[in-house]
């Protein structure tokens, strides 16, 4: 935000002083206007702002022409505004819809204030850190979009998520569900299920899962 000093047209000599700021058209000259390039001379006032003359009537908001002598007001790109028109000017927070005056945050091509840009589950700002979005595109910190989207284990009833540092977790689904490596075991034994390997494979009965010799028991004691 800048201010502006308002100067009176005084004659040349009590402004010697002010010279080596002002430009001037000749040594005989009174000061010219930055913007129409006339004197300001006689009863028309003039005010300095940035180092550079105008006529009152010439310093306006180069969106609106809203006089700014006696204002605040913003230079932006070689432009003078208004403080209306600056904050008209600057980048809406994608959340909050309000002007982002100070640090901004760029994401997923939307800008937004750093504290706006937060997970919803956990608040926790997501400046800086590793995040995702889900199928509507709203962002996650990697942990709650886990424990919020991630399958869950029918055994453990925990969800199945990556080890820290790592992106992907390998699973196993069967009978429609998903379950842990290490939560896959026949509910009898305990034997790793793998069916990979022989004799590890998974002989599901009823909806539980049992190795063969598991099942085979199984069968023998419901007869």
């Amino acid at each position: 935000m800048h201010f502006m000093q308002i100067i009176r047209n005084q004659s040349l000599e009590k402004d010697k002083r002010n010279r080596k700021y002002i430009p001037k058209r000749s040594a005989d000259s009174n000061y010219i206007c930055s913007k129409c390039q006339k004197e300001i001379a006689g009863d028309t006032p003039g005010v300095t702002a940035l180092g550079k003359p105008y006529h009152v009537s010439c310093f306006c908001c180069d969106q609106c022409q809203k006089q700014l002598a006696g204002c605040s007001f913003y230079s932006v790109d070689g432009k003078n505004l208004c403080q209306v028109d600056y904050m008209n000017a600057l980048d809406k927070c994608d959340k909050c819809a309000t002007p982002i005056t100070s640090k901004i945050l760029r994401a997923m091509g939307k800008a937004f204030h750093p504290e706006c840009f937060a997970c919803p589950s956990c608040t926790k700002s997501l400046d800086g850190i590793p995040f995702t979005v889900d199928p509507q595109g709203t962002p996650y910190c990697l942990d709650c979009y886990h424990e919020r989207f991630s399958p869950r284990c029918a055994v453990c009833l925990k969800a199945i998520v990556p080890q820290a540092g790592e992106t992907e977790v390998a699973r196993i689904v069967a009978m429609d569900r998903s379950y842990h490596l290490a939560c896959y075991k026949c509910e009898d034994c305990g034997l790793q299920l793998n069916s990979k390997i022989e004799g590890q494979g998974c002989y599901p009965l009823e909806n539980h899962l049992f190795c063969k010799n598991c099942n085979i028991n199984r069968l023998k004691n419901k007869h």
